[in-house]
């Protein structure tokens, strides 16, 4: 599988996964979702909005590529964190709306990008402030990690609210060969 081919599949599981988990949490009325549950994010809805401030910054790095010009246009629709446990929508209807829009555009965006766009080195500064230049394919990766790791929290959370997402493997986006 070549990179670009593997940074589109993640992009699917991403969108897949986040509709699924949304679909989950809309089960629970809004006291449910932003009731204080020992998370480090402290509720359901405090974890979903720190999901969506990660990918707002890390989008917004990405600006720096010629490749994400259009996005960065995008992504003036959306509010700018400025802490990494913000909340950006109270509004659980307000914040599905959003995320949904925000995955059809990661989804398109990453539609575009080529094996040698994933090639480039990024340089960008952290949250301290600190310089980096990485590899842009791997801050992909790292990318759709973040938010696979949150929402394995979330998993945990709504499970103990009763709810089962289901499958929410990797291997379930794979194509047989």
């Amino acid at each position: 599988m070549s990179a670009t081919a593997h940074i589109r599949l993640m992009a699917q599981y991403n969108q897949w996964m986040n509709d699924k988990l949304y679909a989950a949490c809309g089960q629970l009325d809004e006291g449910q979702l932003a009731q204080p549950c020992n998370a480090f994010f402290d509720s359901i809805l405090a974890t979903l909005n720190h999901i969506m401030v990660a990918d707002l910054i890390w989008l917004r790095r990405y600006g720096g590529l010629p490749a994400a010009h259009e996005l960065q246009t995008a992504l003036r629709e959306y509010p700018i964190p400025n802490a990494l446990n913000a909340i950006l929508y109270a509004d659980f209807s307000a914040l599905t709306a959003a995320r949904m829009q925000l995955d059809g555009l990661i989804c398109a965006w990453i539609n575009e990008l080529t094996d040698a766009h994933l090639a480039q080195v990024l340089d960008y500064r952290n949250s301290q402030d600190q310089a980096h230049s990485k590899r842009f394919g791997d801050l992909l990766s790292h990318f759709f990690n973040h938010q696979t790791h949150h929402r394995g929290q979330l998993s945990t959370l709504l499970w103990q609210q009763g709810i089962d997402i289901g499958v929410t493997d990797l291997v379930a986006m794979i194509p047989d060969s």
